[in-house]
């Protein structure tokens, strides 16, 4: 993308650039150019100083701070060629600088160059959004084996937490779902019962409260072992007391309030309290932002319709929700509640195999629209939100 209000420069520059197999969009005003680039943002921005209505510092400084476009470099052109002028135009947010008039091989070299960094930074970026998938996936498949209770309230706190996201239009939307599908990861190391009773805020013992309450922490020692995931593990850390800590950056607090409330509105659903009596507790705690409060008000969960079947392990397909424990001589293969994915449907059939387990499974099959929203965390892409 060109911008310069003179005409002359952009036929030029439209010109060699498209000759050298550029797609070329040319603006003579910055304003036009910004909201084109919301639209569809350009891969390089070759930008002029001295122009009407907004200056090109101005224009870069909208452009950076725009999450959709941080990410696409800025090369100034310009007939401003003292060192405060340039200094001005990286501080706006500028890659690099050609003074004019200029030659075009430099031009030439100059995008060539942003444009190798830029692709190369992409492909990095896959490289750790595939690397950070692969572990988050790993860390829920162990939930799904070990604790399929766990696994199905993380899967009602993520629809509630995603819910309200999308209509509050929150920034990193993909790390505030992983926290959502995460936030029980900690619970691992309790006993089914205690969570149980701890969640549906039952009574506990002194001991049996603190080890419930010390679980956030060991959720958030896991995610913060993972490049990346920081913000994830402090909306983790702060899930059951978002207000505390002083120097909790504002994403982290702000997911941290919305899966408190998601918890708030979950727990109350699971003891039987409908809709829209748990939003008016909700509002009368007098904790909870009015924003994130009205968004929950016209949450509707999507419960999947399920059938009931009894099938071979060759039978089986992921998605589909274990109805009992399966055993193999005394032994706890899977339990109740686990949805299968294709290690736990070959760990099935491997049992059956070698050790004589039961090949007749009794399982909900979800319909066929539903299968790809059961089971995995279903992560929204780094990639998607590049900032």
């Amino acid at each position: 993308m060109i911008v310069d209000d003179n005409p002359a420069n952009l036929t030029l520059l439209e010109e060699m650039l498209s000759q050298h197999g550029y797609s070329v969009r040319s603006f003579p005003r910055g304003r036009l150019a910004l909201a084109s680039a919301e639209h569809e943002p350009p891969d390089l921005l070759l930008l002029d100083i001295n122009m009407p209505e907004m200056d090109g510092y101005e224009v870069c400084r909208r452009w950076t701070a725009n999450p959709q476009l941080s990410s696409v470099p800025v090369i100034f052109l310009s007939a401003l060629n003292a060192v405060e002028d340039k200094v001005r135009g990286f501080r706006a947010g500028g890659m690099d600088y050609v003074s004019k008039p200029f030659q075009f091989e430099e031009v030439q070299v100059r995008v060539e160059t942003h444009l190798q960094l830029r692709l190369a930074r992409r492909r990095e970026q896959d490289l750790l959004e595939r690397t950070l998938g692969g572990a988050v996936e790993t860390l829920w498949e162990l939930v799904q084996l070990t604790a399929p209770v766990l696994a199905a309230r993380s899967r009602s706190l993520h629809d509630i937490v995603v819910w309200i996201a999308n209509r509050l239009h929150l920034a990193d939307l993909w790390q505030h779902e992983l926290a959502a599908n995460l936030c029980l990861v900690g619970c691992l190391t309790l006993p089914d019962r205690i969570f149980a009773t701890a969640y549906a805020g039952q009574k506990l013992s002194d001991d049996e409260d603190r080890m419930f309450r010390a679980h956030p922490e060991a959720g958030a020692r896991l995610l913060a072992k993972i490049p990346r995931l920081e913000i994830a593990a402090d909306i983790v850390r702060l899930q059951q007391n978002p207000w505390m800590g002083a120097s909790v950056a504002q994403p982290a607090r702000q997911g941290a309030v919305l899966l408190h409330l998601a918890q708030e509105y979950d727990r109350r659903t699971l003891r039987g309290i409908n809709h829209r009596m748990a939003v008016a507790e909700l509002r009368l705690s007098c904790k909870f932002d009015a924003e994130m409060l009205q968004a929950l008000e016209s949450f509707t969960p999507g419960e999947p319709e399920f059938a009931d079947r009894r099938l071979r392990t060759r039978e089986l397909g992921t998605g589909m929700i274990l109805q009992q424990d399966v055993f193999s001589n005394g032994l706890l293969i899977l339990k109740e509640g686990t949805v299968l994915t294709e290690t736990w449907i070959e760990r099935l059939t491997n049992f059956v195999r070698l050790s004589g387990a039961p090949d007749l499974v009794h399982v909900r099959v979800p319909r066929p629209g539903a299968l790809n929203t059961i089971g995995r965390p279903n992560l929204v892409s780094a990639g998607q939100e590049r900032s």
